[in-house]
């Protein structure tokens, strides 16, 4: 993984997963509050260890780092952020390198926050919090592992079809890695993944070569 699209795609489908299961289980359509100096994310009474990611600016259309650390908070609240920078610096990813970024559709708080968060050896979700300047986005562990189970075949389609009309993507890697990360085992004939669901059945993912890359042309259940 040496592109910023091809860590993005390794990470998506994961992220995507996990932040359905947070909405479902955590968050809940709940309230929510941060509190900077506790180190805490709350929805209603729920309260949850948080790292600060970074931030958005509507006045200048920026993303910002929270490792640049213009509010001098503690070192322990940005501790991931400057890990996901280090892990930038050896991946040679600007994005995860430069503390101040114009935010784009392939750049913006979501799509930086899926990298961060996907990236770490932690379980982690993530929740943006909008306020009247833009939005703050931190991630929080200490959820119900329920968030981070394997999914089944309907949900597995659900995600990908979602993702790659939504994103241009490396539609190999992005399977790869998710059915890797749902620990679902999978083998290649020819041009196809064949996945193995157990119960929900085999899927089968067919690719096609557009260029230098291979595109998802259709995915089948065969249960």
């Amino acid at each position: 993984m040496t592109t910023w699209n091809d860590v993005f795609s390794a990470n998506l489908g994961k992220m995507m997963a996990i932040q359905i299961a947070c909405g479902e289980l955590v968050v809940k359509n709940r309230n929510w509050n941060v509190d900077f100096n506790k180190g805490i994310i709350a929805f209603a009474d729920d309260e949850y260890p948080l790292q600060f990611l970074g931030s958005e600016a509507n006045s200048y259309n920026t993303w910002l780092w929270a490792w640049e650390n213009i509010n001098d908070f503690d070192d322990k609240i940005i501790s991931l952020a400057r890990s996901i920078k280090e892990k930038g610096e050896k991946l040679n990813l600007e994005a995860l390198t430069t503390a101040e970024i114009d935010i784009t559709d392939e750049l913006n708080g979501h799509n930086l926050s899926i990298v961060a968060c996907g990236l770490t050896d932690k379980n982690y979700c993530y929740y943006r919090g909008l306020h009247s300047g833009g939005a703050i986005f931190v991630a929080f562990n200490g959820v119900d592992e329920k968030v981070f189970s394997s999914i089944n075949a309907g949900k597995f389609i659900d995600i990908t079809m979602k993702c790659i009309q939504q994103f241009s993507l490396n539609h190999k890697l992005f399977i790869e890695s998710f059915l890797e990360w749902n620990k679902t085992k999978y083998k290649w004939q020819e041009d196809r993944v064949i996945a193995d669901f157990g119960k929900d059945g085999e899927l089968k993912i067919e690719f096609e070569k557009v260029e230098d890359n291979f595109r998802i042309k259709n995915i089948n259940l065969n249960s």
